[in-house]
């Protein structure tokens, strides 16, 4: 007799496999949708940081207090001065004769070590009358019961009151230790004056910081605007502002009688050239990234041998939003003032969209048309937004405001959007689950059934086969 044969299931694939194929079709689906929503958060994150970029670059170029064409202050011996204009600087020459450069102050103390107990406090008096009071109850840090100039020095940084005006520090020399104070500013109104040691409780401690030694001695600077017979001008910083728009720092003294430095303002082409092309950049980075950003995927026709898979269609492929945004800007860049825009200036653009720039022609249109760069390109930056930099940033802070901007609102949209696939893809699991149990318990009876089946049909033959034989 026959045996009986039956197909063998292993239920816990077959039910794996049952369940997948219940919840198949809703998968694909909610996996679609949240690996679009993944890529359009990501994409979000990636132009907000592009425009801030950007915005950044524009307000650095031409701010309130800045313009995109620039200025420069020369000194003929750049060893006795160095300059710097701003864009409102006004042309011409000037002259100066340097007399004495600014210094710190610095003073010291032969201090040896004294009784911590009471050692009570005193206060450094500064040139200018101010003072900040030292308290040196706890000064002795190491607890032997002695104060140490080191231990006084620490106390002196750490009040309260000094305002690090005076940085104190030793030294030892040929065995003797001493207190260094040192002021932080120059000019001689910063220096120190003098320690007023009436509220030290050790004597010894008093007698030290009563006889200072003057190891430099500040000083103010002294310049004279149009040489030595000119007007003096004495102050305790080294850098000055005597000329509108324009600072200068002296870094050495004249001598006695030598003829003064010149200071020659002017506008300074290659700055501007620098700026401009700054902004070219910036503008050619950002439009990289739009033009990643909405990207074609690969939409030819299948081929039955290539098994390459086709590239997708970036986040924003098609988004009108984004497009129209990037549309505006480019609007923006071609717009004219007095009939002029920035293509006179030697700012191009290929075909692709990108900025190229023309510096000879820059040049030469800013000669034949001065004031008008600065008109057309305008500022950027709140309450002083205008012309093209101006017109781009109030087109890019609608996008990244974080109160109400295009960017904020639809990352909430696409957190929203997340929160709820995921909330869906749980509950497909809980189907899933469900499914997979129910198909195993059903497999596993028949396995079960299959298994009996088969010890009946086995005994049966077994049972013939012996049947036969007698």
């Amino acid at each position: 007799m026959a045996v009986i044969s039956s197909p063998t299931y292993d239920p816990k694939t077959t039910a794996e496999n049952l369940a997948n194929a219940y919840v198949a079709g809703t998968k694909a689906i909610l996996d679609g949708r949240s690996t679009r929503a993944t890529a359009t958060a990501s994409a979000l994150t990636t132009l907000g940081s592009a425009l801030s970029a950007f915005q950044s670059s524009m307000s650095a170029l031409a701010s309130g207090t800045k313009s995109v064409s620039a200025n420069a202050a020369t000194f003929s011996n750049t060893a006795i001065a160095t300059a710097s204009a701003t864009s409102k600087a006004v042309a011409g020459t000037y002259s100066f004769y340097v007399e004495q450069l600014a210094t710190s102050g610095q003073v010291s103390y032969n201090v040896n070590d004294s009784v911590a107990t009471n050692a009570g406090a005193m206060n450094v008096m500064l040139a200018d009358g101010s003072s900040f009071q030292v308290d040196l109850a706890n000064a002795d840090s190491n607890m032997d019961g002695v104060l140490s100039a080191k231990e006084v020095a620490a106390a002196i940084n750490s009040a309260a009151n000094n305002g690090s005006r005076v940085t104190a520090s030793t030294m030892t020399v040929n065995g003797q230790s001493k207190l260094v104070l040192t002021s932080a500013k120059t000019g001689a109104a910063n220096g120190v004056a003098s320690i007023d040691v009436s509220g030290l409780g050790d004597a010894n401690l008093q007698s030290d910081l009563s006889a200072q030694t003057t190891l430099t001695a500040a000083a103010d600077a002294i310049v004279w605007v149009g040489g030595q017979a000119g007007t003096k001008v004495q102050q305790a910083s080294n850098t000055f502002n005597v000329v509108d728009d324009v600072s200068f720092t002296i870094t050495q003294a004249q001598a006695a009688g030598a003829a003064p430095v010149t200071m020659t303002v002017a506008a300074d082409s290659s700055a501007t050239a620098t700026n401009v092309q700054s902004f070219i950049t910036a503008y050619n980075t950002l439009l990289g990234v739009f033009d990643t950003l909405t990207a074609a995927g690969d939409h030819s026709a299948a081929s039955s041998t290539d098994s390459t898979p086709k590239s997708a269609d970036a986040a924003f492929h098609s988004d009108a939003g984004v497009l129209n945004l990037r549309d505006r800007l480019n609007a923006a860049l071609r717009a004219a003032t007095g009939g002029i825009s920035l293509i006179n200036f030697g700012i191009t653009a290929a075909k692709d969209g990108t900025l190229t720039l023309d510096t000879a022609r820059l040049n030469k249109t800013i000669a034949a048309n001065p004031g008008t760069l600065d008109s057309l390109f305008g500022r950027a930056g709140v309450g002083v937004d205008s012309g093209v930099l101006g017109a781009m940033n109030k087109l890019t802070t609608a996008w990244t405001s974080s109160a109400g901007g295009y960017i904020a609102s639809r990352r909430d949209a696409v957190t929203k959007q997340q929160t709820d696939i995921a909330e869906r893809q749980a509950t497909l699991q809980t189907q899933f689950d469900n499914a997979y149990q129910r198909y195993l318990a059903q497999f596993t009876k028949l396995q079960e059934l299959q298994s009996s089946m088969t010890t009946t049909s086995n005994m049966f033959t077994a049972l013939f086969s012996s049947d036969s034989e007698n």
